[in-house]
């Protein structure tokens, strides 16, 4: 059972940025508003109960994210090392019992994200939750980069990534991860559309 500000909330922008040409994506402007900056003010509007602390993962232009006024912490892990490195540096500065992971790339994620990820620690085995959405074709989809989890899994990520694991779900199949449906009649089909363009950002914008 997850309890009041058990869970710290970290943005992953540490990546390339390659599919928008190099760009650094968490600083591109999604109405108005930088990803990364916009992602993070989503986390804080579902703070609230059980989200305490958040922090930024970025590798360069670290002055801007700074300017959002949260800790910003570089990959621990050399060569853009992708999402594991965030979870990695997230796990390493996480105070709290639990650590949120939401990409920059993903502008409308779930307001109750958070919540609806920690009903999955009822079960005091689970380790991980990790959410799925909906695709086109009605099947359900995990988002593995939607994650929350135990920070006593700091050490298991360490020795996945040292042996030279780089993939999300076969690091989580090592742990007992909970898959979290977000499939019901109010939940906005577009929640976990992630813009991998600025063509795609765009679109995102225009509804």
């Amino acid at each position: 059972m997850i309890h009041s500000n058990d869970i710290t909330g970290i943005v992953l922008a540490g990546g390339r940025g390659s599919r928008m040409g190099g760009v650094d994506k968490g600083l591109q402007n999604f109405n108005g508003t930088p990803l990364a900056l916009h992602t993070l003010l989503r986390l804080q509007m579902q703070q609230g109960r059980l989200l305490s602390e958040q922090m930024i993962n970025a590798n360069r232009n670290l002055a801007a994210y700074e300017a959002f006024g949260v800790p910003v912490w570089p990959d621990t892990l050399t060569d853009y090392a992708g999402p594991l490195a965030g979870f990695m540096t997230g796990l390493e500065r996480c105070e709290s019992p639990y650590l949120l992971t939401v990409p920059c790339d993903t502008p409308l994620f779930p307001l109750d994200l958070a919540e609806r990820l920690a009903q999955a620690f009822v079960d005091e085995h689970t380790e991980i939750a990790m959410a799925a959405a909906l695709e086109e074709d009605g099947q359900l989809r995990p988002q593995p980069v939607f994650c929350l989890m135990r920070r006593e899994l700091l050490e298991s990520l360490v020795a996945f990534t040292q042996e030279g694991g780089r993939k999300i779900d076969q690091w989580t199949a090592r742990h007992r991860t909970v898959v979290v449906a977000f499939d019901q009649p109010g939940d906005d089909p577009r929640a976990f559309y992630n813009t991998n363009t600025l063509a795609e950002l765009h679109a995102l914008e225009k509804g």
